[in-house]
């Protein structure tokens, strides 16, 4: 069996939309969900006389409630509850070692909430050695859309392909990957004399994303795959292919010691603009 899903609950709408997410993901994997919670720092450290068993309690109940709502709706799905010693990205990324994949809450651009929908769990995704989803209130993508996988020819592909094709299958549906080719400055804003490359660089690059499909094609048989190129931003194109989508995903470098978040910023852009949950997948 594989190992749990981890996900990451704060008290947030983004982060209940999370443990659902999860869950659904849990039963159709065949494994469990480990729902953690960090806790905050002592209140006695820096107040004497106030006490920390109220934080405790809220969030064993946080826990303890979460838990028995998923129990509830899915009988039979293995669910445990551990609470976290205090430092959120310290004690996330620790949990998700023991995962095969790490579920938190996102929230769009401007909005307030709990500390895994911030600058914590930007920081986190970008750490982990696992995929890491990303789950927006109500954020449960269209159902029976397809896959999204928004690939970087000039980067490995095969984890983020793996990852959408495996998803693809669980989920019945279709995988659409899709290649941004920014062009250069001069091929957009250049004079009339200056040829316009635009038309012969899709079929070429297109050629390079069927050839990156094709071993997929063939490991999933019953997954329908289509490879699109695009001309222009790859955050705007894949904001609007979220718009349709029941997943997006994206891959992004592993980031083992550098400080703050380094998600990349196609991946921000789609985090904070699209609707769809958005898997970060981890790649050298």
């Amino acid at each position: 069996m594989a190992r749990s899903i981890v996900v990451g609950l704060d008290g947030t709408e983004q982060a209940d939309a999370a443990a659902e997410w999860a869950a659904q993901e849990a039963e159709a994997r065949g494994t469990g969900v480990l729902l953690v919670h960090v806790r905050e720092p002592s209140p006695e450290a820096l107040l004497p006389f106030v006490s920390r068993e109220p934080v405790e309690s809220w969030a064993e109940e946080l826990l303890a409630r979460t838990a028995a709502a998923l129990r509830e709706r899915r009988p039979g799905l293995p669910v445990a509850t551990r609470l976290l010693p205090p430092d959120p990205v310290a004690g996330l990324v620790a949990a998700a070692r023991e995962a095969d994949l790490l579920v938190l809450g996102s929230r769009a651009l401007g909005g307030v909430g709990g500390y895994l929908v911030g600058s914590v769990g930007m920081t986190v995704a970008g750490r982990v050695e696992v995929p890491v989803v990303l789950v927006r209130a109500r954020g449960a993508g269209v159902p029976g859309g397809p896959v999204v996988a928004g690939l970087d020819l000039r980067r490995p592909c095969d984890e983020v392909l793996s990852f959408a094709f495996g998803e693809a299958a669980r989920r019945r549906t279709s995988v659409h990957a899709l290649y941004v080719q920014r062009l250069p400055v001069y091929a957009l804003l250049g004079p009339p004399v200056v040829p316009d490359v635009r038309p012969a660089v899709a079929p070429e690059v297109g050629a390079s994303l069927d050839e990156a499909l094709k071993p997929w094609r063939a490991a999933y048989p019953e997954v329908a795959a289509e490879g699109r190129v695009v001309i222009g931003s790859a955050g705007q194109e894949l904001v609007r292919a979220a718009a349709g989508a029941s997943l997006v995903v994206v891959g992004r470098r592993t980031r083992r010691s550098a400080p703050g978040a380094h998600i990349g910023g196609v991946a921000y852009a789609v985090l904070h603009h699209g609707r769809a949950p958005v898997a970060l997948v981890p790649h050298d």
